[in-house]
């Protein structure tokens, strides 16, 4: 639905239309059936990347640079990590960034699972 807005910006008037999003859903009319229509396929069920067990956070755990989504666990728990090696793959605002241990070890504990958005700040992994 659009709205029309006047604006005043620096003493001068500006008309501006704008679509509400979320707002409340107006009721739409249905189609009028003609022809029964031919069944539709329901879409292949996708297999979902299998869940990496997700254990809780400590508070040396290390976090999320920024907001974003984990796109690939590069890591399990008990697996020797490098300096500098990579754990996982966080794509924000567009761009792949790699997430690296910040020192060697092994991990203790993964907090996140493949396609969870995270937010900057929140724990990702855990190296001992």
């Amino acid at each position: 639905m659009l709205r029309k807005f006047k604006i005043a910006i620096d003493g001068k008037e500006y008309l501006v239309e704008m679509e509400e999003i979320g707002g409340v859903q107006q009721p739409v009319q249905a189609p009028v059936a003609a022809a029964p229509a031919a069944p539709v396929a329901a879409p292949a069920e996708q297999a979902a990347p299998a869940a990496v067990p997700v254990s809780a956070a400590s508070g040396d755990a290390m976090t999320s640079p920024m907001p974003g989504t984990i796109l690939r666990v590069l890591v399990n728990i008990g697996d020797e990590v490098k300096e500098n090696q990579p754990l996982m793959i966080l794509e924000a605002m567009k761009m792949e960034n790699e997430v690296v241990a910040n020192h060697a070890g092994k991990v203790a504990g993964i907090h996140v699972n493949q396609g969870q958005v995270v937010n900057a700040g929140d724990a990702l992994i855990t190296i001992a």
